[in-house]
This record gives structure tokens, sequence and C-alpha cells, in this order.
């Protein structure tokens, strides 16, 4: 039985550090790490970054695969993707990295700090020119309501804000107020003054936030993007920006990246550009998450966080 590493080795930790973890946390698991392959016989479970199935040879013996990335739109489709399980490797109770990140950028926002840094550079005493919101008058809505998203709504509740979210099919008995489907999102969106996108990447999600979505918004209202860079149609932010019908974005994804040169988000002053950087896992903690997972299907259970190919997350 063995675990094939595509490409994590070259993006997270050292092979010496995959090495060490997997003989900790997976005694008895040997460890191939492409493009070492060995016997393709021999490999049970494959982990991967931005695989490319096209140069994998056929694995006969392979059970369950388990992605590092967060949206899997890249690879899903790919004609020579083995017909088996796929997890996402994520912690089951989210990423203190992810929450703080999102709790940061709604907290920028709902203070109206990037206008008080642009009243420090013009040396403009900017005080009592606004009103100063409190959390409980700002509606924070979530688009996506996975694991990721779950933890910092949670911190906003418990800071007071007025908390909701939005997702693709009904639930009950969650911690926060949910809306679904498309037939809601107008409503949603009308009842948000900062919007945080995590959601997957599908034909249904790309372009989410354009012109007619903005136009759903308050006047004034915001955006953080820790989804995916196709979410946003970004001529249609900046015109949205610059009309005033939204007052800020910070944005940690974007298409295409890196964001070339050229792009005019750089230089906008209602625009915070970050480099994708809104969490980085550890060695310690993929092994732990494909661990657990390789449990899991040693025992006859389903994948955690399992992605269903026909919806595409």
């Amino acid at each position: 039985m063995a675990l094939l590493i595509v490409n994590l080795d070259q993006q997270i930790g050292s092979q010496q550090e995959w090495i060490d973890t997997v003989a900790s946390q997976l005694p008895g698991m040997a460890l191939r790490l492409w493009p070492d392959i060995g016997d393709p016989a021999d490999i049970e479970y494959l982990a991967f970054v931005r695989p490319d199935f096209g140069v994998l040879p056929p694995l006969p013996n392979l059970k369950a695969m388990f992605s590092r990335s967060a949206g899997v739109d890249g690879f899903i489709n790919h004609p020579k993707i083995p017909k088996v399980p796929l997890g996402k490797v994520e912690p089951s109770r989210g990423d203190p990295m992810m929450t703080e990140y999102v709790v940061m950028h709604v907290l920028r926002l709902h203070r109206d700090m990037p206008r008080y840094q642009q009243a420090q550079a013009e040396k403009d005493w900017y005080r009592d020119v606004v009103p100063i919101v409190r959390p409980e008058q700002r509606r924070v809505g979530f688009l996506g309501f996975g694991m990721m998203a779950k933890a910092p709504a949670l911190v906003l509740k418990s800071l007071e804000f007025d908390v909701k979210a939005w997702v693709r099919s009904p639930r009950e008995h969650e911690e926060v107020p949910i809306m679904h489907g498309q037939d809601q999102l107008e409503a949603f969106l009308g009842e948000t003054d900062i919007a945080v996108c995590l959601l997957p990447l599908t034909k249904e999600t790309e372009g989410i936030f354009c012109d007619r979505t903005f136009a759903m918004m308050p006047k004034g209202a915001m955006l953080v993007n820790v989804g995916r860079g196709k979410h946003v149609v970004n001529d249609d932010l900046i015109a949205a920006l610059d009309s005033g019908q939204l007052s800020y974005a910070a944005l940690d994804a974007h298409y295409p990246e890196p964001l070339p040169p050229e792009s005019p988000l750089w230089a906008h002053p209602k625009v915070t550009v970050m480099p994708h950087v809104a969490r980085r896992p550890t060695v310690a903690l993929l092994v732990a998450g494909i661990a657990e997972n390789i449990a899991r299907v040693e025992a006859g259970q389903s994948l955690l966080q399992e992605i269903d190919p026909a919806a595409g997350y």
C-alpha cells in the first residue's frame, strides 16, 4: 500500500518533511514522491495540487484521491481523471488562517479603515465626518457556507454582526439564517452590506458578482472575495466602485493570476489587492487530513469533503 504525492512537496514543506510526517502519522504506508512512482500497482492513494492527469500512468489499485486546492474546477473534468472518490484536504472545523483573514477584512471594511488610511496620507483629521456603524447595524452575508466559511461567520456573529449565508440548496439547523437558490439571491444581496464570497467555482457561480448582482446590493455595499477570481467580473466591479454603488472591495483571488501589471485593480483607490494568501496549510495539517480520510476509506466510509463531480464541488 502506497501514497503518491504529486507537486505538494514542491509547494509546501520539503521532501524530507513529507517523508518524516507520513512516517509519523501513517506508519506502514509507503510514500512515493512524483515522478518517482515505482510500481503503479502499489499506489492506493493519491494526493496532489495542480495535477496533470495526462502524464500520470494508470493506477489500477487506486482507492481515493485528495486535493489540496480549495477549488477543483481546473481538473475535475479532465478526461483521464481516475474514477475514484475525490476529497478536499481541509481541516474539519475550518482553518484558523482563513478565519482570521476573513474576519480581518470584514472588520477593516466595517470600520472604514481604507478611508482612514487615505485621510492619514492627506493629513486630514477624518473625525465625525460620517457616523461610525455598530456591529449589530452591519449585515454580513456569506456566499457559500462550507467548512471555511462557517468559522469566520460564527466569529462575526459572536461580535454581534447580523450574519447570514446563501447556499445552493436548502439547509436546516445552521447557526446563522440560511437563504438558498437563485430565487432568493436578490433578496439575500439586498440585505447584505458586506458580501463575503467563499463559493466553489462552477458554471452557475462563474461571474456571480457582476453589474446585475451589484445592482441588487444596497448602495455603498462592500465585497470580500476569497473564493475564485472568476467569481468577479472585474470591469463591472470597477464600474460599480466608480459609480458609488459599491464602496470598497478586498480581493484575494483574481483571474488571471498573477494579476497582470496593467490591471486597473492595482491602483484603484477602493480596491485592496492581495496575492492569494488567505491560508497556507502545513505538511502536518495536510497529512492529518489525508490520514483521516484513508482511515475512513479502509473502514468503508465516505470521504470527508467528498467532491460531487456532477456539481463541481
